[in-house]
């Protein structure tokens, strides 16, 4: 991936190839840093362990609002909000953070303008720490935007009602809003949004094919 930034013209100052004063860069050492931040979650009333299975999911879950989102969690575990603090480690259940249904989650996005989402029906409990002892996506982030103090996040427009999931977890946590640009998604002709899986129009792909980073560039123009 870092090869192929480089071979688009994109350069950085830190990341796990030239390092960087908040270092590691790479999640898998940063586990100290995740497991505190569960702690505060835990300690704060914020989250609570999560026993069911994907059956029970499938079968009770609502339907996700589009094809991209996750299922609202039904709160069929709430009630165990109060056996958090049981748990010297969050291995074995999922945990899940309580969101306040009914508050609108809202914030200024420098591409796509005021967003604005309802805890509780348009995202429901989401998962922090999977069973499995891996921490999700949603804490890793914030744990890390905090820690190395990022102002300023840029990603896909996709991941929009994440960022309404993420600033519920700065808000318990305490730690600084950075501002959030989320960038339109290339489609292709049908408007289907281009994805990992679309591997023929990956970078690597078209450097393959013999197309030039200006090749690129006029393919996505800003």
């Amino acid at each position: 991936m870092m090869e192929d930034l480089g071979w688009l013209g994109i350069c950085w100052q830190e990341g796990p190839d030239v390092g960087g004063p908040f270092a590691p860069y790479a999640q898998s050492l940063r586990r100290g840093l995740y497991l505190e931040t569960w702690r505060k979650l835990r300690d704060g009333g914020f989250i609570y362990p999560c026993t069911c299975s994907r059956k029970d999911l499938a079968t009770s879950a609502a339907a996700p609002n589009d094809v991209d989102d996750e299922p609202v969690y039904p709160g069929r575990c709430r009630n165990k909000i109060s056996e958090a603090r049981n748990y010297d480690v969050p291995k074995g259940v999922n945990w899940r953070f309580l969101v306040p249904d009914g508050e609108s989650v809202v914030f200024d996005d420098l591409r796509q303008g005021k967003q604005r989402f309802v805890a509780g029906k348009d995202f429901g409990d989401f998962v922090v720490w999977r069973r499995d002892d891996v921490p999700a996506y949603q804490l890793a982030v914030v744990a890390d935007d905090a820690a190395m103090q990022i102002t300023e996040v840029v990603r896909g427009a996709d991941l929009l009602k994440s960022t309404a999931r993420q600033l519920l977890l700065i808000r318990a946590l305490g730690v600084a809003v950075p501002a959030y640009y989320h960038c339109d998604l290339v489609r292709d002709q049908a408007g289907a949004r281009l994805a990992k899986r679309h591997d023929a129009l990956s970078l690597r792909a078209l450097r393959e094919q013999g197309r030039t980073p200006g090749d690129v560039h006029a393919m996505c123009p800003l």
